[in-house]
């Protein structure tokens, strides 16, 4: 044997001791779940397989009725578990066919990727079974969890509540969903480290919930939220990079319209028969007996058919419904080191829509209006919105545009990029993309969501070339109203033109409005009254102009009608609320079991970058309900620093102390630092788990 031969021989038995070694700690160590103060999970893990089973255990630990709820609904089952108000939920997921998909994509994962996913199952059903007193009754029954149920969830919430159920229940709900994103580059940040702005607005509860998460194991640290339910985390930083995501407005379903003739569809001129096939669906009645009722699904080769009215049906094409591989690229995200990484991932193309924006520790930022989108030879994106005829088979998609397709901007000269559901075409300012390049149906050439955020944001932004962690945490926790800075001198001076004396009282007091939604600001209530109801092409006098993007729409329409609408307005105000300038936060409250707090932040279509939505409750007072979420600021400095907030609690289960207990950062406007390193983990200590995780 010759010296070389002998080396590589020896170099061979040692890695294979070094592997009997190593399996030999994984299985004997434990996995730990440190608890911090705010009901954080900070896992650490021997094997990757045991933190993604801590997950799943942390999570249901945290949220384990809505967790039951969630699978039972991806099940189809919610209406056989908990009763009627779920079946038309049920249904869709019937027609869907979810479990035959979620079978598919379980059968194709790679083996590494099915053992992380089986080993979440086992963590959430572990965890019910060593408490089984933490699971209320009535969601016994979803249990065991399977991974298929896992996969049928993140489906049913991403692909189907998220890309298509604007044209399901235009078959048939109107969902909100937002968020504000931004990157600052090094050439732009005060201390030369890039930083990251992740803000997601949804509804708080439900499938929009996020979870909290520090996860850890050989060769993998991330920091970052999910939503629940889900096996990875979907907004994230490590030591290296991060990212998060806002809603695109991407076509990446169509409603098609079919028309019935002979018990099939017309397509091309020929009568096509439907593929069948038929569902019993259990409800369960308030007596506790159960009633069937059979489902038929059928599918046309456009897709499932979610609808019939008369001679027509209306069936739903999703791009992005049988990606298989979803997890994987999250996981292989938060593992990235770099931006080559990074970007490999996401070419998996496996997220069927957001953006992303991204920031990492080399000073680089990235937007990508991403997804699943799908190529078309004609139509533009108003045509691909609507309803398309579904009598032509030209029009049944099939392709979706690869990676280098998709509008991105990677280290703009103007070194900042931004993203409040807004087009592409305005991810940074001055704009540097240019919607001529582009398919017409890729998205909105013009100002598409109409609400200011990303205009309230361009203006933060804009004029500061040496920006500080504390001005972007500034810039997230930023209440002012856009349309106020639009239109409120423009209103005043209308008030002067057009002399009254309740207009005058308004407008006394909005000229001593501070023009922001703060808990003691007074004028935001009369503004908002005023700006109700009024489509922006009925305020304004100049339209939005692509060469102006932060700056138009802009001046008055008709200043008589603007002044009669103040009058109307202050009247509405005088008796809902008995005075003109009441505190905002008086009457918008962050409210949760008992704790009352008064709020801040406005619904975004009045142009808040704190956007909040409230909702009328029984004392006439405003409950918050959604809009800010998760938020998470990162500087990749040495080391990396990052300050958070989850608006609601990383608890939704009863009788947790940790449902609700970040309101009161909410109300004050601030946000915690982020617990990175074990041993300041250690310091905010709540409690300590030892799992056997194999």
């Amino acid at each position: 044997m010759t010296y070389n031969n002998y080396l590589k021989k020896a170099a061979l038995i040692l890695s294979f001791f070094a592997f009997i070694i190593e399996t030999a700690t994984a299985q004997s160590a434990k996995t730990e779940i440190l608890w911090d103060n705010y009901g954080v999970p900070h896992i650490y893990a021997k094997t990757t397989a045991g933190m993604y089973y801590a997950f799943g255990w942390a999570q249901m630990r945290n949220h384990a009725d809505l967790l039951m709820e969630l699978y039972g609904q991806a099940r189809g089952r919610a209406a056989e578990y908990w009763g009627k108000k779920y079946l038309q939920g049920d249904e869709i997921v019937q027609r869907l066919n979810l479990a035959q998909v979620a079978q598919k994509v379980y059968d194709q994962q790679h083996t590494e990727y099915k053992t992380y996913l089986d080993a979440f199952a086992k963590g959430i059903n572990a965890y019910a079974k060593a408490h089984p007193e933490a699971v209320s009754e009535q969601f016994k029954q979803v249990l065991p969890i399977t991974p298929q149920d896992v996969i049928a969830h993140t489906i049913n919430v991403l692909v189907v509540d998220f890309i298509a159920i604007d044209n399901i229940y235009g078959s048939i709900r109107d969902a909100s969903r937002g968020s504000n994103a931004m990157a600052i580059a090094a050439t732009r940040s005060a201390s030369k480290h890039a930083m990251l702005m992740a803000n997601p607005h949804l509804f708080w509860g439900g499938p929009s919930t996020f979870f909290e998460a520090h996860l850890n194991s050989p060769g993998f640290a991330a920091y970052g939220a999910t939503l629940v339910g889900m096996p990875v985390l979907a907004i994230a930083f490590n030591n290296y990079l991060g990212w998060t995501h806002t809603v695109n407005p991407n076509n990446n379903s169509t409603r098609y319209e079919l028309t019935l003739k002979d018990n099939g569809y017309l397509l091309d001129g020929t009568v096509v028969p439907f593929e069948t096939r038929t569902v019993t669906l259990k409800i369960k009645q308030a007596d506790g007996t159960m009633k069937e009722e059979q489902l038929v699904c059928k599918d046309a080769r456009q897709g499932p058919v979610i609808a019939e009215k008369k001679d027509k049906a209306f069936a739903i094409r999703i791009s992005g419904l049988n990606n298989a591989f979803f997890n994987e690229q999250y996981h292989k995200m938060a593992k990235a080191k770099n931006f080559a990484g990074f970007e490999s991932a996401e070419k998996m193309l496996q997220m069927p829509m957001f953006n992303t924006i991204y920031a990492d520790k080399a000073g680089n930022i990235m937007y990508l209006d991403g997804g699943d989108v799908p190529e078309h030879s004609s139509g533009d994106f108003d045509f691909w919105r609507d309803k398309v005829d579904g009598t032509s088979s030209k029009y049944i998609w099939s392709k979706i545009l690869p990676y280098s397709a998709l509008p991105k901007v990677f280290d703009p000269p103007t070194g900042f990029v931004q993203n409040s559901n807004d087009v592409p075409w305005t991810c940074t300012y001055p704009t540097v993309l240019n919607p001529k390049n582009y398919p017409a149906y890729m998205a909105p050439d013009g100002w598409y969501m109409r609400d200011f955020r990303d205009q309230h944001a361009m203006n933060m932004v804009k004029n500061n070339h040496s920006i500080t962690f504390d001005d972007l945490v500034g810039y997230k926790l930023n209440t002012e109203l856009e349309t106020a800075d639009r239109l409120l001198d423009d209103l005043l001076a209308a008030v002067n033109q057009y002399p009254d004396s309740t207009a005058l009282q308004a407008a006394k007091v909005l000229k001593a409005w501070d023009r922001h939604a703060d808990a003691d600001s007074r004028g935001t209530i009369l503004w908002i009254q005023w700006c109700n109801g009024m489509h922006p092409d009925s305020i304004y006098r100049n339209p939005w102009e692509f060469d102006k993007p932060a700056s138009t729409p802009n001046g008055l329409k008709s200043p008589k009608y603007a002044v009669a609408r103040l009058k109307w307005a202050a009247g509405e105000v005088e008796k809902r609320f008995g005075s003109l300038d009441a505190p905002w936060g008086e009457f918008n409250r962050f409210r949760s079991g008992d704790i009352d707090l008064p709020g801040n932040g406005a619904p975004s279509n009045y142009g808040s970058y704190r956007a909040i939505s409230y909702q009328y409750q029984k004392d006439k007072k405003y409950k918050a309900v959604g809009g800010d979420s998760y938020v998470a600021i990162t500087e990749f400095g040495n080391p990396v620093k990052a300050m958070l907030s989850l608006s609601y609690g990383n608890a939704s289960q009863p009788g947790n102390k940790h449902v609700g207990d970040q309101l009161k950062l909410m109300s004050e406007k601030k946000l915690r630092p982020a617990l990175l390193r074990r041993e300041d983990v250690l310091k905010n200590l709540e409690e300590k788990e030892e799992l056997d995780a194999n």
